[in-house]
């Protein structure tokens, strides 16, 4: 027995083409995969590499960023030294468990990386942690 279905010509189609749903959506990934590096913090630094593994990210962390000039950024604001501890506990909401990521140029003097972070430190601050490039073999 086969069932034929009778389908007239004015019977409107109940089938979705998700043929452009796809491609739309696609192109939209491919955005996304192209532009979400350049989202990261704008400081331009030349970080120093590392063999150690990448940190878990649970929830978006505060940058510091020290350029080869030494200047202080958090985020893309500059800041001054003794401007740093306000203005963090003001964006972390006087919360000071917010992961904190310390960028320092590999020319910038040392010391004044470690200042930066005694100073986090100092602050109660306890999550504070150095950024830098991965390894290159």
């Amino acid at each position: 027995m086969a069932f034929k279905i009778n389908r007239s010509r004015n019977e409107p189609m109940s089938e979705i083409n998700v043929t452009p749903f796809v491609d739309v959506m696609l192109v939209l990934l491919i955005i996304f995969m192209v532009t979400a590096p350049l989202l990261t913090v704008g400081v331009q630094v030349d970080l120093p590499e590392s063999a150690a593994d990448s940190l878990p990210d649970d929830q978006e962390p505060l940058t510091i960023t020290i350029n080869s000039k030494g200047e202080i950024f958090i985020q893309e604001h500059q800041v001054t030294f003794k401007k740093i501890v306000p203005k963090l506990l003001a964006i972390a909401k006087n919360r000071t468990d917010t992961r904190i990521y310390v960028r320092g140029d590999k020319t910038i003097n040392y010391g004044r990386v470690l200042e930066i972070m005694g100073t986090l430190s100092g602050a109660g601050f306890s999550k504070v942690a150095l950024i830098s490039e991965p390894y290159k073999s």
